[in-house]
């Protein structure tokens, strides 16, 4: 069974018997259930306890639900909080009204509550997927890597090699361009990464996006040289396109630190940290962390675009 102690429903419907039977339903599953009868309720419970998701009938006092849809979508507050709508009706344009107001899903009653139960699950994994993905380059985000580390890791009898992957310079990148130009950098970044993973890689391979301009991969040993000679060589031909013709021409940027004192910097590398159990045994995805830290720190003392391996046995 998965853990639903930690998700809240909440129903909205003016028809006590069916919140009833559907507060029954979810709680022997082990959901958290609230309930509110009308809009102003409702509104209420969603912003002083924010729900997991929402069901939520056509027919209100008040405010009818396709409206509260709506209104919830326009909210930046609620606008990724799934929204299942419940009806008696079997008329297909309320169906069409509520999806076309954003609704997730819809539900005709009387329902069958396994059916029920089951598309909530659905709805509360894929919201809580999407969450985990950086929203800048659709790539998995911490929640997805740490889950990622944590199975290779556990599989001892498979090889893998962790690419922690840092720009060098970026910072300053984005205070003399903005940053959306420092997005394009980071976008650039992400499709190289995809790339090269898809091109020179293994099937299931795995690619995230820890925030920033900081990466994740994971290969196998026996791929981690192709592949991290590959990505360097695209950068480094393809960086000096994001720079200026005057920056080009000089071949660094300028900036000033907060004594007004001006400072060069050269264009932006990439380094690229790995960490592999080919050679060692790895506890932990913590160790992995521990590890790449360690190696990315020496990586990024070296001059231009570089990969590091970490050698030791023990």
């Amino acid at each position: 069974m998965e853990a639903l102690e930690n998700n809240k429903v909440l129903v909205i419907d003016d028809d006590r018997f069916i919140v009833k039977v559907i507060s029954d339903c979810l709680e022997k599953e082990g959901f958290v259930v609230n309930v509110a009868y009308d809009f102003n309720s409702g509104m209420d419970k969603i912003y002083n306890n924010a729900p997991d998701i929402i069901l939520l009938d056509v027919v209100l006092p008040e405010m009818n639900g396709v409206e509260i849809c709506r209104l919830l979508r326009n909210d930046t507050r609620t606008s990724h909080v799934p929204i299942i709508m419940l009806t008696s009706k079997v008329n297909i344009e309320d169906k069409v009204a509520g999806l076309d107001a954003g609704a997730d899903d819809y539900i005709t009653k009387p329902f069958e509550c396994l059916e029920l139960i089951a598309r909530i699950k659905s709805h509360i994994r894929r919201a809580k997927q999407e969450k985990s993905f950086n929203p800048l380059t659709e790539l998995p985000g911490n929640l997805l890597i740490e889950e990622e580390i944590r199975q290779r890791v556990n599989d001892i009898k498979k090889k893998f090699a962790v690419l922690y992957i840092d720009l060098d310079n970026f910072k300053a990148y984005n205070d003399v361009y903005g940053f959306l130009k420092g997005d394009e950098v980071i976008k650039f970044v992400a499709h190289i990464l995809k790339k090269n993973i898809k091109e020179l890689g293994n099937p299931d391979d795995f690619i995230g996006h820890i925030g920033g301009d900081d990466f994740i991969a994971i290969t196998t040993p026996s791929k981690v040289d192709i592949i991290c000679k590959s990505i360097i060589n695209q950068f480094d031909s393809t960086i000096s396109l994001f720079y200026s013709t005057e920056d080009r021409r000089r071949g660094f940027i300028v900036t000033r630190d907060r004594s007004n004192q001006e400072i060069k910097y050269p264009f932006m590398t990439i380094s690229i940290a790995i960490v592999s159990n080919e050679k060692r045994h790895i506890n932990s995805h913590w160790q992995v962390a521990e590890i790449a830290a360690e190696m990315k720190k020496y990586a990024k003392s070296l001059q231009g675009s570089v990969y590091v391996k970490d050698r030791r046995v023990r």
